[in-house]
């Protein structure tokens, strides 16, 4: 019978910014995910539309507690339903489960000498529920909420100061939770910040005083935040000696669109553009390609004495990263379908579906993915994310039937399978997106659902807030209790 390794970790992922809500309970600070609007009258594919945002936008939402159009503040509601979610993970049979702690929660403005004890008291009841059921957290130290006094005060990670306040609050969290959380990972897809600026890096465009500026100040964030991994890294294995630390990367995977080798090479570059930074916080050093890359931006990056000491000496243990679709790379687009994805647009490939939200269906993709990074940096490697977003109904009897969540999942579980048998990719585990609906990142919506349980929530924040299981509810069930088998092993 075929099946995944004995210890393979099975379950599920979500954000504290899409899933937990309780926005402004506890003693929780505002985040920059608490200020991002749905905008309903933009396209749900323009992401970058639904990204914009200036100092009058953040102001504006400051000065309200409406959650109809900022709906991260509610997600799904975990923060009261956590008791009720957990058990759920424990029926389908997680074995781990990715969560983040959201940074404003323990300190409210991120610049605090003392930690709020009510947010490390939620965090506490959350693990203790998990372990209660024998599940392994998951932890994401940074997942897309810089706190926002942090953001507006100190222009998020420019600023040097950002690497202090974050080791301050890993070092909370670690000594904390010590008892409780073996696996963690750092920042959520690092690369990111380069696509998104503001939800990573808490860096807002009219705060520089020009585009060069701005593009600056990204950089230099993300220098910030190698440093800030690393030490993160240190602490971690400093305060929990048994415990594994790892990045977490978005896998935007290209293909050439043609066989042309001016499109084979731009798909080269396309992928170093994310790889680049995977490759600092594994190698422990910046790669000479980046370095030309700054170079010929005339990006110039302030390092302090015994920056690249930290990076060298404190690289991750393991290489987590998040896979939905694959893309196309050409010189000459002229005629070319662009499709999204991920965090990022690109060329359409003629050969795939694509979900409603238009982003491309490929499984293949996801072994292509698996056998890249484990040749390139020998590491285990763990999926933190994968899923299908799209619409689900409630039938009249109240099921769900969503049998191409269920096609989706098995499809990329099998080539998952592949890779690691024909292969021989080391993978530690799979927790696939949204494994409860949550509020999509890409979007700001509820209606693009990715879970195996269902929220009764819409786009506008109302509803019940009703747990009910999916048919991949029980799918997943069987797959879990079989370590794959169930798909595997399929006539």
């Amino acid at each position: 019978m075929r099946q995944f390794k004995e210890g393979f970790l099975w379950g599920g992922a979500t954000a504290a910014n899409q899933f937990e809500g309780g926005w402004n309970e506890g003693g929780k600070g505002l985040s920059t995910a608490d200020v991002t609007r749905f905008k309903p009258d933009v396209d749900v594919q323009d992401m970058q539309k639904q990204w914009e945002i200036t100092s009058k936008d953040i102001e504006e939402a400051m000065k309200t507690t409406d959650t109809t159009y900022y709906p991260k503040r509610h997600g799904s509601d975990f923060y009261h339903h956590y008791k009720e979610d957990i058990a759920l993970m424990a029926e389908m049979g997680f074995k781990v489960f990715r969560m983040s702690i959201a940074w404003s929660r323990i300190f409210p403005r991120g610049d605090e000498s003392e930690p709020n004890e009510e947010g490390l008291k939620f965090y506490d009841q959350v693990f203790d529920e998990l372990l209660k059921y024998d599940i392994q957290p998951l932890v994401t130290m940074s997942h897309y909420e810089p706190p926002l006094a942090f953001v507006m005060e100190y222009n998020g990670w420019y600023s040097r100061k950002s690497i202090d306040f974050f080791v301050r609050y890993v070092e909370t969290i670690c000594r904390r939770y010590k008892d409780k959380v073996k696996y963690w990972l750092t920042f959520n897809e690092i690369d990111s910040v380069i696509r998104h600026p503001f939800m990573t890096g808490g860096l807002i465009e009219d705060h520089f005083e020009s585009h060069e500026a701005f593009e600056q100040a990204i950089y230099q964030s993300m220098h910030h935040q190698f440093v800030a991994s690393a030490l993160a890294t240190k602490l971690c294995h400093e305060i929990i000696p048994d415990s594994k630390v790892g990045c977490m990367l978005t896998k935007l995977t290209f293909y050439p669109y043609s066989c042309k080798p001016e499109d084979v090479l731009k798909a080269q570059q396309d992928m170093r553009a994310t790889l680049a930074f995977a490759d600092v916080q594994v190698f422990g050093e910046y790669p000479a390609y980046l370095k030309a890359l700054y170079q010929s931006k005339n990006i110039s990056i302030k390092k302090e004495l015994g920056d690249d000491e930290i990076i060298k000496s404190y690289p991750v243990d393991f290489i987590s990263f998040s896979y939905y679709s694959s893309s196309c790379s050409a010189v000459d687009t002229t005629g070319l379908e662009v499709a999204e994805g991920n965090t990022a647009a690109a060329i359409k490939n003629p050969y795939l579906k694509s979900s409603p939200w238009g982003w491309q269906i490929d499984p293949t993709g996801l072994r292509i993915s698996m056998v890249d990074l484990y040749d390139r940096y020998r590491l285990p490697l763990f999926i933190v994310e994968n899923g299908l977003g799209t619409s689900d109904k409630v039938e009249e009897d109240g099921s769900i039937q969503d049998d191409y969540r269920i096609h989706y999942m098995a499809e990329h579980i099998k080539t998952m399978y592949d890779a690691v048998t024909i292969d021989g990719v080391d993978l530690m585990g799979y927790t696939c997106w949204g494994c409860i609906d949550l509020v999509s990142n890409s979007s700001n919506q509820m209606s693009k659902r990715y879970g195996m349980v269902y929220v009764d929530c819409d786009d506008y924040g109302n509803g019940s807030y009703k747990r009910t299981r999916k048919k991949s509810f029980r799918w997943y069930q069987d797959v879990i209790a079989s370590n794959g088998g169930s798909v595997l092993n399929e006539e």
